[in-house]
């Protein structure tokens, strides 16, 4: 079949709308392909903020989790009283009852003003600094197990973060008026921690 000039005004619509449905398919298929791009791209973006979205999830879950553990152990070192202030009239008071149950012969103490503590090795304590009542102890003994269970009774019945430094033992001389047969002098104190800043 052969195509005159003559044909041209004939088939002029034909052409023209063949011509406009070319150009109307190239562009839809053009806007189809960037309209996939875009959506693949929006899907890429979605599915990492739902990764971040998890991880932020799994991190509160872990975060409540340690919080329950830490709000326990924070209440346990506030019962014990080793979180606060000073706490000197009750050691003071608990001594004095010590002194009543009679674990030792006799026994003497003083309590130091409470001074900053750095222990050794080094320790992070976070938001809290430590402090130390040194605490001096003179003690007349019938034998060793009543140091060992002074000093029990000592962590066991007066709250506080008591710890010992050392200790030196030496025999004593009797006299009738005395049952002692040990002398010993400890040295160590109460710890307790304070929130950094505060009075």
């Amino acid at each position: 079949m052969n195509f005159s000039k003559a044909d041209l005004p004939h088939i002029k619509w034909s052409l023209l709308a063949f011509t406009l449905s070319l150009l109307i398919g190239s562009t839809v298929i053009l806007l189809s392909a960037k309209y996939v791009d875009h959506a693949r791209k929006e899907r890429q973006q979605a599915q990492r903020q739902l990764i971040a979205a998890r991880i932020k999830i799994g991190d509160a879950h872990s975060d409540l989790a340690n919080m329950s553990i830490y709000a326990r152990e924070y209440a346990s070192l506030l019962d014990n009283k080793i979180i606060g202030g000073e706490q000197r009239l009750d050691w003071m008071e608990g001594l004095e009852k010590l002194q009543q149950r009679h674990l030792v012969v006799d026994f003497k103490y003083t309590i130091a003003p409470q001074q900053p503590y750095i222990p050794s090795p080094a320790l992070n304590t976070g938001n809290f600094d430590l402090q130390l009542s040194g605490l001096n102890l003179q003690l007349d003994l019938l034998h060793e197990m009543q140091l060992l269970r002074m000093l029990h009774a000592l962590r066991s019945n007066i709250k506080g973060g008591f710890i010992i430094d050392h200790c030196t033992l030496e025999r004593s001389t009797a006299t009738p008026s005395s049952l002692a047969r040990l002398k010993a002098e400890c040295a160590g104190g109460w710890i307790t921690m304070k929130i950094k800043g505060t009075p």
